[in-house]
């Protein structure tokens, strides 16, 4: 019953439907908070719950009891923290069988990879947990570095703190990781370079620190936005690291183990061998032409020579050239 102009509280008597696989609300004016009644609907697949007015906190019945779901989709104005035990969703760790996969009908309207995305056919693929533009605090817990299979994880626009957990590199499957516009601190995991199928990400609007991973993902992103926004972070496509630069102690010494005064002496005598270079060919070639005046008489008997028969072969070319223009000119 999703785009209508549904209002009220979502009644707790759906919790009655046991075999209840999707529930899609999406889209309307609902308020309230998520009914406990749904922790009895252990067989549900899909949530989408977005884009209403729904309040209070993420249950941890969604991931105690609903154990088999591999869609969740709650942008609303939720607080509090991320249960730890999402890290029981099962589904998101095993591989569809294809009787599984038939499970999945219908038509669904995702946010990911930067834009509203629609899914029919290929909804089996879709393995989400979209939590973005909440009130969400605290840490992003451990445990959901365990969802193998998690296919897009979208926590922007929230109030997280802390550290991005350092296994992330885990999520082998993300395509989508969306951490922006939070206050997370620290270094962005290395093991985030381990992401072979992470084709749209957004780390930008935080407070994270020091030198961006190096990774074919993130060498190709060429785009600064994806990671704006947080200043002490470093490294292509941002500014340069200071750890890239030459750095020189207070000694003087670089990264050679050569002091300043050794690299200045260094030019000094290459200049030095350079110009001694030149003043020695200079003056062997032109300081024998004034000793030896026999030697002298035949280097410019040579160049008068050379300027004659210049001015003679010249003269001969002209000649022939006059002679060519005038025979094309009678033909």
């Amino acid at each position: 019953m999703s785009e209508n102009h549904l209002s009220g509280q979502i009644p707790g008597s759906l919790g009655s439907l046991s075999s209840l696989r999707f529930l899609r609300l999406s889209g309307n004016n609902l308020s309230g908070e998520l009914p406990s009644s749904l922790r009895n609907c252990t067989r549900m697949i899909s949530i989408d719950l977005s884009n209403n007015r729904l309040s209070g906190v993420i249950p941890a019945w969604l991931g105690e009891t609903m154990r088999s779901l591999l869609i969740l989709s709650l942008r609303n104005n939720l607080s509090g923290s991320i249960p730890s035990c999402f890290g029981n969703l099962e589904a998101f760790k095993v591989e569809l069988t294809d009787a599984e996969a038939e499970k999945y009908q219908g038509k669904l309207k995702f946010e990911a990879k930067g834009r509203i995305l629609y899914y029919d056919t290929t909804l089996y693929l879709v393995n989400s947990i979209d939590l973005s533009s909440n009130s969400l605090s605290g840490e992003i817990p451990v445990e959901i570095t365990s969802l193998h299979k998690l296919w897009t994880l979208n926590l922007s626009r929230n109030y997280l703190t802390g550290n991005i957990p350092t296994d992330i590199g885990k999520l082998r499957w993300v395509e989508t990781l969306d951490l922006s516009i939070n206050q997370l601190l620290g270094p962005i995991p290395p093991s985030i370079a381990s992401l072979d199928f992470l084709t749209h990400f957004n780390f930008s609007y935080n407070k994270l620190t020091g030198k961006i991973p190096t990774s074919a993902q993130f060498q190709t992103k060429v785009d600064p936005t994806i990671f704006q926004g947080n200043a002490a972070l470093c490294g292509p496509p941002l500014k340069e690291c200071d750890g890239d630069r030459t750095k020189t102690s207070d000694s003087g010494t670089d990264d050679e183990g050569e002091t300043d005064d050794e690299d200045k002496l260094e030019k000094v005598w290459f200049f030095v061998v350079v110009g001694l270079g030149y003043s020695f060919g200079f003056w062997v070639f032109f300081g024998t032409l004034v000793i030896k005046k026999r030697w002298r008489i035949a280097y410019f008997r040579f160049i008068e020579t050379c300027i004659l028969e210049f001015k003679e072969w010249s003269w001969s070319f002209q000649h022939k050239m006059v002679g060519y223009l005038t025979c094309r000119r009678n033909t």
